[in-house]
């Protein structure tokens, strides 16, 4: 125990001139430098002082610097900094985190274990296959740096997710990983060649100097694999302990090191069995396991991340003046006016002033054919104009571009985990401390009974048993599931979405905008004795210009009139004063009017001066091009339609198709009802739907999909999101989350399955540790392997 003048961390003696302390197992304890206070601090506040009850030694002397390191992170609680990584999320902060020092389940699980039990945070969410991590904090009670300087002091540096960086960050870690395998590899094998000349006798009679010698040698090639290409598993496995708790680096740390002390006693003794192929080989095989998960969930990855690199770094601005000058993209704002070339990326997102132009949108939805793009039309940052000039307003910041939300959405669906991930999760972390307690009782047992190799069928047991696969099963098959949708324009805003689409048995659809096109026109049109058809019309013009709803594509022309007061009733219409008098427009119910006995149509929508009917159109769109085929790919599910339309409307579009029940004339409250009498019989529902008056309704369903082009507040409430403007993209969906569940029970069924049928033999002593390792480490790489083919489906 340390005297008052000592460093009670390190032992070394105080600084007489600085008081360095802190409390530790209830008392006041002195610390001889600022870097042995902030390690002592870091193991106060992470639970684990119990650590200097139960030391022997005290610890090495902490590094000074490990202060300025964490001071140079306050850094990114500059505001100003923030801007270009940091999220609003009402009260809370939200960032995405590349992590470096991840090596597998285990690091992503301690890493949430952790940060979870700090003050402020709300949510953390790692997701082990592209190394980040999405946090969302409130500042009031954490900072950023605060954050980042836990994830230091556990084992992990954060930094702010870049896309150039990230990948940068894998470069280097790919380096890393080739370095340690080539010297395990090229170690491997000069070993390998020794013990089996040894094992086999290939060297003739040879005394038992000779034999020493070799073994000198091959103890001389082991050391760096295990002391270098391995030290990702110690690491891990330390990380783990400290945490209190237990990972499958744990079993893999016990094992190498067991057998390599036994080898090294054997050798300096002259006595005994050393195995230093088999442990040459356990590293190189595991590495190399890992490796290839390393490589297949970058390839992963990769697809989201191309997203991003093709947004370019400057824009050509339009000057108040008509004067043209470069900027950079993210210095854009909205309102903001862009000029766009042909051939040239559009910075960000906006609307088209001036120009037509064909414009390349394959990178967010996965469709290679080019959208026509006219004045008022959309684009979205990172698409290609590929003919023609295009004048823009900016309407969001590079920040909140579409391609940005993406990445941002595919995060997050990350941090709800599918059951089956959690359960897998759980139980590998059982099956390490069963694999522990079953290695003991097995040494133990084979000890009793007088077996001279009890020792070596124990670590034998040790490595067959690593639940390496296991912790992989998920994981690996959810990112390329995700990668796969992404590269198709679906975009999955809950991992655990998949999971409930293969119970879905009722799908029910919006008509407007989702079975149809949302291209509305006026069919015809009724006036009211008296009505200047002009005025009506430049009146209607002017209250639909401002609504988002799809059927104000039909009322088209120059706006005349300036509009105050305007509102929203999502599923009824819209109203606002015109030149001092109060309009309103939408069906009859919310204009509060009868239509006319002598109305030779059947109007959807009204015009209404007060209590007055002064117009009434016929509105119509016609169904999509793809409408018919998805369908009739979705007739095993019971289809619906949900829609705010008349119901002779509805009738009228889906005469044709295979719908079994449509109801016409809900409210968005009314949608919400019959979703939920649904539910109430059992059934699981997927709602497609597109406009502001789904959003309840979307909310309310099991699975949410929102169609094409959207609006903000649907894709909010949804957890699918369709890039493309396709409807086929569903039935593409529903085939994929089928995949995956199929992946994932075979990879849980073989590691598994491995682990049961090859404990038997591990603890009978049938397997020795070479066999062992080969065992483990294929049955890792099949099942990353197998995760892996949903890529090229």
């Amino acid at each position: 125990m340390a005297s008052s003048s000592q460093c009670y961390h390190c032992g070394l003696p105080n600084d007489s001139k600085q008081i360095f302390e802190t409390q530790i197992l209830g008392d006041t304890r002195q610390l001889c430098c600022p870097g042995c206070l902030a390690v002592a601090q870091a193991i106060v506040d992470n639970g684990l002082e119990d650590y200097y009850q139960f030391r022997t030694e005290p610890a090495n002397k902490s590094d000074d610097s490990i202060l300025s390191t964490l001071d140079e992170l306050a850094v990114y609680n500059d505001p100003a900094l923030q801007e270009d990584f940091v999220f609003d999320e009402g009260h809370y902060k939200q960032i995405q985190l590349t992590l470096e020092g991840i090596t597998c389940a285990a690091c992503g699980w301690l890493i949430e274990k952790q940060l979870s039990k700090v003050k402020g945070i709300k949510q953390v969410a790692v997701n082990v296959q592209e190394r980040r991590a999405l946090v969302t904090w409130l500042d009031e009670d954490i900072k950023l740096s605060q954050i980042m300087a836990g994830l230091k002091r556990i084992g992990y540096h954060a930094s702010p997710f870049q896309a150039d960086e990230h990948e940068a960050s894998y470069k280097r870690e790919e380096k890393a990983f080739l370095k340690k395998l080539g010297l395990a590899g090229i170690m491997t094998m000069q070993v390998m060649m020794l013990m089996a000349g040894l094992y086999f006798d290939w060297f003739g009679a040879i005394e038992q100097e000779t034999r020493q010698y070799f073994y000198w040698v091959a103890l001389t090639l082991t050391t760096p694999v295990v002391l270098y290409s391995g030290s990702n598993f110690y690491l891990g496995a330390i990380k783990a302990l400290s945490a209190k708790t237990v990972n499958m680096d744990v079993p893999v740390t016990l094992a190498v090191f067991g057998t390599y002390i036994a080898g090294l006693r054997a050798t300096l003794l002259e006595t005994g069995e050393v195995f230093f192929e088999s442990i040459c080989m356990f590293i190189f095989l595991l590495l190399l396991s890992r490796f290839f998960e390393h490589r297949s969930r970058h390839k992963a990855a990769q697809i989201s991340a191309n997203m991003t690199q093709y947004i370019p770094v400057s824009a050509t601005k339009v000057n108040a003046d008509g004067t043209f000058s470069n900027c950079l993209a993210k210095q854009l704002r909205p309102e903001d006016i862009v000029f766009v070339k042909a051939g040239e990326t559009i910075p960000v997102d906006g609307i088209v002033l001036e120009g037509t132009a064909s414009v390349d949108e394959s990178m967010l939805t996965g469709e290679f054919n080019p959208v026509n793009k006219r004045p008022t039309a959309s684009v979205y940052g990172g698409t290609v104009a590929q003919d023609g000039a295009l004048t823009i307003k900016v309407t969001q910041s590079l920040k909140h571009a579409l391609v940005n939300q993406i990445v941002r959405l595919q995060a997050s669906a990350m941090a709800s985990k599918p059951k089956a991930a959690l359960l897998a999760d759980k139980f590998s972390r059982y099956f390490v401390s069963a694999v522990l307690v079953i290695s003991a009782a097995t040494y133990g047992f084979w000890t009793f009974v007088g077996n001279e190799d009890a020792f070596w069928i124990t670590i034998s047991v040790l490595v067959a048993t690593c639940p390496c696969a296991l912790g992989l099963a998920t994981p690996s098959a959810l990112t390329c599931a995700v990668a796969k949708l992404n590269k198709q324009g679906i975009l999955l805003k809950r991992a655990d979405a998949l999971e409930q689409l293969n119970d879905i048995d009722t799908i029910a659809l919006d008509k407007t905008g989702t079975l149809t096109q949302g291209k509305f026109s006026i069919q015809t049109a009724w006036f009211a004795e008296g009505v200047d058809k002009t005025t009506a019309m430049d009146i209607a013009v002017a209250l639909e210009a401002r609504s988002e709803h799809p059927i104000q594509q039909a009322f088209t022309g120059k706006i005349k009139h300036k509009v105050s007061d305007f509102e929203v009733t999502p599923g009824g219409g819209i109203s606002g004063n015109v030149n001092g008098s109060a309009f309103s427009m939408g069906s009859a119910s919310y204009c509060g009017v009868s239509l006319p006995a002598n109305l030779p149509f059947v109007a959807n929508v009204l015009l209404v001066s007060g209590k007055t009917l002064i117009a009434a159109f016929l509105v119509s769109d016609k169904l999509r091009d793809d409408t018919q085929a998805t369908l009739d790919m979705l007739s095993q599910y019971q289809l619906m339609v949900l829609s705010g339309d008349t119901q002779e409307n509805v009738n009228n579009i889906v005469n044709t198709l295979p719908i079994q029940r449509a109801l016409g004339g809900l409210s968005p409250e009314q949608k919400f009802e019959e979703v939920q009498k649904l539910q109430q019989q059992n059934k699981k529902v997927l709602m497609m739907g597109d406009g502001i008056n789904d959003a309840p309704v979307l909310a309310s369903a099991d699975v949410a999909v929102a169609v094409g082009n959207a609006t903000d507040v649907a894709k909010t409430a949804a957890d699918v999101i369709l890039l493309g403007d396709s409807l086929l993209s569903v039935p593409q969906l529903l085939n994929v989350a089928l995949s995956v569940k199929r992946k994932i029970r075979q990879n849980i069924a073989w590691s598994v399955g491995y682990n049961i049928l090859i404990l038997p033999f591990a603890i009978a002593g049938v397997l020795s540790p070479w066999m062992a390792v080969v065992g483990m480490s294929l049955s890792s790489i099949i099942v990353v392997t197998n995760s892996t083919r949903l890529l090229s489906k």
